[in-house]
Formats: C-alpha cells, sequence, structure tokens
C-alpha cells in the first residue's frame, strides 16, 4: 500500500448508494470534520445516531450546501457555549486551503487523539481531480500525526467517480464499505479458475480504460486493446481479463458468436467494476479490510 510508516492511520469507507459512513463505530472526544457533501448543519444533526456530538469539533465546511443559522458566509465562527468552532471555505475549495485549516485547529490539539473525518471525498474528485485528492489526504495524514490522531474518509461510488477508486484506495490503510459479495465472487474465481483470476486481478484496470475509450457496444477483445494508448496487456491477456469481469458481473457477453466472444458494453457497470477492485485489494491483503462495515 501507498501509506508510510511517517503517516497516521488513514481509513476509506466506500459506499455505492447512499452516504458513506464515516462516523460508524466512532464517538471520539475530539473531531476536526471536513465536509465537501453535508452543510455544517445537517453533519451536526447526524451525530444524534452516533451516541451524540464529541466534546469539541472543528468543522471545515468545503461544500456548496452549508446553510442555515449555523453558518451563512465564509469565514471562521466559534461557539464556547457549544464546543464547536466552524470555518467555511465555499466550493471548490483548494486543498492547501483545506489542510492549513485542519492543521490550525489540530494545534491546540496534540495528544489528545482526535478523529479527522472526511464526509465525502467524491465531490473534490468531481470538482479538480483525484490528484488533488490525493494531495488533500496526504496533508491530512502529516498534520493529524502529531496529534496522535486518525483519519476517516468517505467515498461515494458513482459512474463518474467509480474511474478514481483504483487510485484512492492508495491513498490509505485500509477500507470499509466493501460489497461483500464482490469479495466471495473473486474468492470463487479464484478456486475456480486461478489463471483468469490472476490476469484479471492485475489488467482490470487497464480494462476499465479500453471499455471507457472503446466506441462500439459489442467488440472483442482485440478491439477493446486497440482503443488503449498505453498497456501491459495482449490482445488474449486482456480477453482473460474481460472474461473474468463477465464472471464477476460487471459486463456481459452479446448472444453466440462463432469464434472470438463479443463484449456487451450496453450492460457494463462501472461501480460494480469499481467495487470489484477494491474487492481485489482486500483479498490480496493490498489494503486492510474495515470489517463489520460492508455493504
Amino acid at each position: 500500500m501507498a501509506v508510510t510508516g511517517e503517516r497516521t492511520d488513514v481509513t476509506m469507507q466506500l459506499a455505492t448508494f447512499g452516504s458513506p459512513s464515516v462516523r460508524e463505530g466512532s464517538h471520539p472526544s475530539r473531531a476536526v470534520s471536513v465536509l465537501f457533501a453535508d452543510g455544517v448543519d445537517e453533519w451536526r444533526r447526524g451525530w444524534s445516531a452516533h451516541g451524540g456530538t464529541p466534546e469539541r469539533e472543528a468543522v471545515v465546511s468545503a461544500s456548496d450546501t452549508t446553510r442555515g443559522a449555523t453558518a451563512t458566509a465564509p469565514g471562521t465562527q466559534v461557539f464556547p457555549d457549544r464546543q464547536l468552532a466552524y470555518t467555511v471555505l465555499g466550493r471548490p475549495a483548494d486543498p492547501t486551503d483545506v489542510v492549513a485549516v485542519v492543521a490550525d485547529y489540530l494545534d491546540g490539539a496534540k495528544g489528545t487523539a482526535p478523529i479527522v473525518f472526511v464526509d465525502d471525498l467524491a465531490p473534490m474528485v468531481s470538482d479538480i481531480g483525484v490528484s488533488a485528492a490525493t494531495d488533500l489526504v496526504d496533508g491530512l495524514s502529516l498534520a493529524v500525526r502529531e496529534a496522535g490522531g486518525s483519519i476517516v474518509v468517505g467515498y461515494s461510488v458513482t459512474p463518474s467517480t467509480a474511474t478514481a477508486v483504483g487510485r484512492a484506495i492508495d491513498l490509505v490503510d485500509e477500507v470499509g464499505g466493501v460489497e461483500t459479495d464482490a469479495i466471495a465472487a473473486i474468492e470463487r474465481l479464484r478456486r475456480r479458475d486461478p489463471t483468469t483470476f490472476g490476469y484479471t486481478r492485475r489488467y482490470w484496470e487497464d480494462a476499465r480504460d479500453g471499455i471507457d475509450a472503446c466506441d462500439r457496444n459489442y467488440p472483442q477483445s482485440k478491439q477493446i486493446h486497440a482503443a488503449l494508448e498505453t498497456t501491459d496487456t495482449t490482445p488474449r491477456t486482456l480477453g482473460a481479463t474481460l472474461s473474468g469481469l463477465v464472471e464477476l458481473g460487471v459486463l456481459g457477453t452479446w448472444g453466440k458468436t462463432v469464434g472470438s466472444t463479443r463484449y456487451d458494453l450496453t450492460a457494463y457497470d462501472p461501480v460494480r467494476l469499481a467495487s470489484v477492485g477494491v474487492a481485489f485489494a482486500v483479498v490480496t491483503d493490498r489494503v486492510g479490510y474495515r470489517r463489520g462495515s460492508s455493504t
């Protein structure tokens, strides 16, 4: 995994429907919450399902849904009676600005084991790309390390954000919200056909890129391969990978063809492929598995 010993523990909580459950199983006394999806009021109300609000919380709002009495304009507000401080940055927010505000809040929290929550990284990925999200998580990890804390990052997997999942899981130590049926399907494939399992594990991202680049609805593997600008696959190994993805419920095949298989890209499910990619990372121990938070 990409996380080094100089960084703090980072968990990613995925969601293929609804909102990521970043607060599941957590009730910290000190929290810093970074919001890209929720408004401040909505987020604060959500603590009621998790044992109540933290003793102290700082909120950084980088969403476009901030409204109501709690936060209405850019800037920082402090409510001593509620043990709450918040800073409104608005959307889209620069990762450097977010990290700087979080670092200021954490400066007085050394030794308190705070948890930094990021409600959903997907809006940032949609706004300014996965590289910016990488910079954000790296910066937050370094900022929270001295306070002895940890980070939980949410990520909503949708057709528009699914492509970035492969890079996103490289940022973290463990992942939750993994589809258990995807894990079970991969385990079955490994037992039944180890060769196809190996190709699919290694090349699923190449297959994704080829599918995205291909302009045919029912191509053969060689036609999907030809759509790739760069790849370590051959038409044969990519074909084995596509066959594995059919077994894993990512796409289908078209009719009963004579000769080479034609793949039905009209049935392609990018969210399922993202779930399969994460499940491969879990099954092969590329990333830890946060049990009890699967879908």
